[in-house]
């Protein structure tokens, strides 16, 4: 029982570092892509009946 312990263990390590390798790049392509996605939507234009909303709500405030 011991000895199976430590063949599993001694394998552990490189099996770990693989994964954690894998885990790493999965996670970089996915920040990379979420950036990306943020990137489009920052850049998308407002929409008129949004910037209607929001100038109507500025000048409610300043009449308050």
């Amino acid at each position: 029982m011991i000895e199976h312990q430590s063949e599993q263990h001694s394998a552990g390590p490189e099996v770990n570092a693989a994964a954690l390798d894998e885990a790493r790049l999965r996670q970089q392509a996915i920040g990379v892509r979420l950036r990306q996605m943020f990137d489009e939507v920052v850049n998308e234009p407002v929409p008129d009946e949004f910037l209607d909303i929001l100038r109507r709500a500025d000048k409610s405030a300043e009449n308050g």
